[in-house]
């Protein structure tokens, strides 16, 4: 599959090594920023022909897909005009910082039958698709409960670096949005629909910035389940992601992209089990796996969704779903009221 990767940025750059490792599966064709020397300065390392609009990259037969790396206000224009061009679109996370801008994506993509699917690669990675399936087929028992962590540090540095991060405008939010917008995704996963949130926001260790750096919430599930979500970017020197997951049958933990916990009633433990408990293939999921590696993943499962007519694993509903719950999130923030979500589907 042919890409452009539109915006020249730290992401994009990410984006256009990882289609240029796919080999005969993808291959970078242009990259798009409106500073024509980021664009250059790409294509000379990765390949492909340097643009100044995305619009130049949507009359070329020779693009199939476009990646989308802006800043995350401007997700859903480019991935609409994208998607009315004839292109299939894999767009990085949040799908875009309101639910209206997320509902037009929707549209797009069911008006124009092309593929969209959305960045959210740790559920790529082994650990992460070994509770998940652990979850569906019951060996947990009944889910009553997850707690979900993006514990990370981001010096003032990191804001003062783009015009466009610590915005409302562009970047929509800041720990939760655009950092633990990934393991909120995987409490969802495990867990299911949300229903209601309640939470508090504050802005504890930096400046400059519209935006939180702090994050608490409680989410209430449709199956009756209770998760705790925090994130925050003021945490030094930063932690580990760490998802655990607990039913009345058992318990699981994922932490430094391993699954270090997993323990059942039937007696299911990791590794050889000396004391009578079965010991349980992990399918190498006690190992980890790198981001890169789960992010490399998400895009050939994208370009097998293209190619089979299927759904991509992480498309535009859980984009959306994961949006809403960061939303409700910072309007229980605001309101110091419990928020009900799926209001608006």
């Amino acid at each position: 599959m042919r890409f452009a990767v539109v915006g020249a940025g730290v992401i994009g750059t990410t984006h256009a090594r990882l289609i240029a490792s796919l080999g005969e599966r993808g291959r970078l064709v242009a990259v798009v920023d409106t500073d024509l020397t980021r664009a250059v300065r790409l294509t000379a390392k990765f390949g492909g022909d340097p643009l100044t609009s995305l619009r130049q990259a949507c009359v070329r037969d020779d693009v199939d897909a476009v990646a989308v790396c802006l800043p995350s206000g401007a997700h859903a224009d480019a991935a609409v005009t994208a998607l009315h061009a004839g292109k299939h679109v894999l767009v990085e996370k949040p799908i875009d910082v309101s639910l209206a801008a997320a509902d037009r994506v929707i549209a797009a993509e069911q008006e124009t039958g092309r593929t969209v699917g959305v960045i959210s690669q740790r559920r790529f990675q082994r650990a992460s698709a070994f509770l998940h399936e652990a979850v569906v087929s019951g060996r947990l028992g009944r889910i009553t409960s997850g707690i979900a962590e993006s514990t990370f540090w981001r010096p003032q540095e990191y804001y003062d670096s783009g015009g466009w991060r610590g915005t409302l405008a562009l970047d929509g939010g800041g720990a939760l949005m655009n950092q633990g917008i990934h393991v909120a995704d995987l409490l969802l996963w495990v867990l299911g629909e949300p229903v209601e949130v309640q939470a508090y926001v504050d802005r504890l260790a930096h400046d400059r910035i519209d935006v939180e750096d702090t994050v608490a919430a409680t989410v209430r599930f449709a199956s009756g389940a209770i998760g705790s979500l925090s994130a925050t970017t003021a945490a030094y020197p930063g932690l580990p992601v760490r998802l655990s997951v607990h039913g009345d049958r058992g318990s699981a933990v994922i932490e430094r992209e391993e699954l270090t916990y997993f323990h059942t009633v039937d007696g299911e433990r990791p590794g050889d089990q000396p004391d009578g408990n079965h010991a349980v293939d992990l399918g190498g999921a006690a190992g980890g796996q790198s981001i890169d590696d789960a992010h490399r993943d998400q895009y050939l499962d994208f370009i097998d969704a293209v190619e089979q007519g299927r759904k991509p694993l992480v498309g535009t509903l859980d984009g959306r779903r994961a949006l809403e719950l960061v939303l409700g999130v910072y309007e229980s923030a605001s309101t110091g009221r419990p928020v009900r979500l799926g209001r608006a589907r």
